[in-house]
C-alpha cells in the first residue's frame, strides 16, 4: 500500500541553502523566486553589482536573497564567491549553474572569440564553480536528502537551432557540453551523495532571448507542439521539483522544458 504523501513537505524546501548564478533575471531570476517561495534562503550572483543587489532586494518579498556579485568566469571573482558564502554558511544544498551566454551571427564571419567566449561561460565556469563548491554540498549531503546540483543547458543543445534564422554555433556547441559535463558530474558526486541533473529551457521570456522573441515569435510558437513561450512558473516549478524531497532519485537526466520543440523540430529535419 503507497503511503499517504504530505505534498506540502514533499516540495517544501524550508532550511534550504542555495546559490543561483546568473540569478538577477531571465530564468535564473524565475529560479530564484521558485526556491524562495518554497522556503530556500537564496544567495544570487551576477556580474553588475548595481543590478545584483536591486533584484535581491525586489526578491526579498518571496525570502531571504542575499546578493553576491562577480563574474564566475574570473577566478579571483569566483574565488571570493565562494569565500563569502562559505564564511556564511556552514553547508550548501543547491547549486544552480544558471549563468550563460549566446552570440548569433552569420556563418561567414562567425568568430573564434565566440567559442571562447562561450565556452568559457557556459562550460568552464559550471565545472570550476561545482568542483570548487563540492566540500560546502557534501557538507549538506546525505543518503536520504542529497544536496542538488542544476545545470541550466538549453533546447538548442539537443536540436540544431533554426528560428532565429542566425547562426548560433558556438551556444549550441557549449549547452551540448552542459549536458555532456552534467552526466560527467552526476557520475563523480552521485557517491558523494550530490545528485546532478541539467535543465534544457526552450523560449522563455528573458534579455538573452527577448529580441528573438520579439522578432520571430510566430514561428517559435508553431515550433513548440504547445504553441506557446515557457512561463515563470514552468521553469521554478522543475526547480522545486530537483531541489525538493519528490526529486531526490532524479540523477544525471537532461530534463527540456521546451513545449516538445526538440522532439518536434528532429521530426521536422528527418
Amino acid at each position: 500500500m503507497t503511503p499517504s504523501l504530505d505534498i506540502n513537505r514533499l516540495f517544501s524546501l524550508s532550511g534550504k541553502v542555495a546559490l543561483v548564478t546568473g540569478g538577477s533575471r531571465g530564468i535564473g531570476r524565475m529560479i530564484t523566486q521558485g526556491l524562495l517561495q518554497a522556503g530556500a534562503r537564496v544567495y544570487i550572483s551576477a556580474r553588475g553589482a548595481e543590478d545584483c543587489e536591486q533584484a535581491a532586494r525586489e526578491l526579498t518579498e518571496y525570502g531571504e536573497c542575499i546578493a553576491i556579485a562577480g563574474d564566475v568566469t574570473d577566478p579571483d571573482a569566483r574565488a571570493e564567491l565562494c569565500r563569502q558564502i562559505t564564511a556564511a554558511e556552514p553547508a550548501l544544498n543547491i547549486l544552480v549553474n544558471n549563468a550563460g551566454t549566446a552570440w548569433g551571427q552569420e556563418y561567414k564571419t562567425y568568430p573564434e572569440a565566440a567559442f571562447e567566449k562561450l565556452m568559457k561561460l557556459n562550460v568552464s565556469a559550471v565545472f570550476v564553480l561545482t568542483r570548487d563548491l563540492t566540500p560546502l554540498l557534501e557538507a549538506a549531503a546525505s543518503q536520504d536528502d542529497p544536496a542538488r546540483v542544476i545545470n541550466i543547458g538549453s533546447m538548442d543543445g539537443l536540436h540544431v537551432p533554426t528560428v532565429n534564422r542566425l547562426g548560433n554555433f558556438a551556444y549550441s556547441a557549449s549547452k551540448a557540453a552542459v549536458h555532456q559535463l552534467t552526466k560527467n558530474l552526476a557520475v563523480e558526486l552521485g557517491p558523494r551523495n550530490i545528485t546532478v541533473n541539467a535543465v534544457a529551457p526552450g523560449f522563455f521570456p528573458s534579455k538573452m532571448a527577448d529580441l528573438v522573441i520579439e522578432t520571430r515569435r510566430k514561428d517559435i510558437e508553431s515550433n513548440s507542439l504547445l504553441k506557446r513561450l515557457g512561463r515563470d512558473e514552468e521553469m521554478a516549478g522543475i526547480a522545486i521539483y530537483l531541489c525538493s524531497r519528490a526529486g531526490a532519485y532524479t540523477h544525471g537526466a537532461i530534463i527540456p522544458v521546451d513545449g516538445g520543440t526538440s522532439i518536434n523540430h528532429q521530426h521536422a529535419m528527418d
